[in-house]
């Protein structure tokens, strides 16, 4: 049987996820794509370059962020977050990268990797703030 999740049981869920999709759509077209994204205050915390996601953000800015966990139970927990993109200044910027190293220690190479595939493209710091939130699950 599916479940809600509570309200609080949705926020622990979204502070224990790394990865999230976020949806947007713009003129017609919906573009849904992985990000790393570290949970806090009501707002998902995202670190990316300028691209596709960014560009139709801008245009559109009600977005949405989807997190799952699977287990081999068979059990499941996901959570929706429809939000508003909003841009983070310099100061933002800084504390966006703060909470996803707490999260994601570095690794060797990691630095490099990220500068190599970024090429000519602007570093963006961008929060999903919360408009709504909703979590769902199965428990086996």
């Amino acid at each position: 049987m599916i479940l809600e999740m509570s309200e609080q049981e949705t926020e622990d869920f979204l502070r224990t996820q790394r990865v999230g999709r976020i949806g947007c759509h713009v003129d017609g077209r919906t573009y849904v794509v992985p990000v790393i994204f570290a949970w806090q205050d009501g707002c998902a915390h995202v670190y990316t370059t300028e691209g596709l996601k960014v560009t139709m953000m801008r245009a559109n800015p009600s977005v949405c962020l989807e997190a799952d966990e699977y287990l081999p139970s068979g059990a499941w927990r996901s959570a929706i977050v429809q939000g508003t993109y909003e841009e983070q200044d310099e100061d933002g910027a800084a504390r966006t990268l703060s909470l996803l190293m707490e999260r994601m220690p570095p690794s060797p190479g990691r630095a490099r990797e990220r500068e190599r595939r970024a090429g000519d493209r602007a570093p963006v710091a961008f929060v999903i703030r919360a408009v709504d939130i909703t979590g769902r699950k199965v428990e086996r």
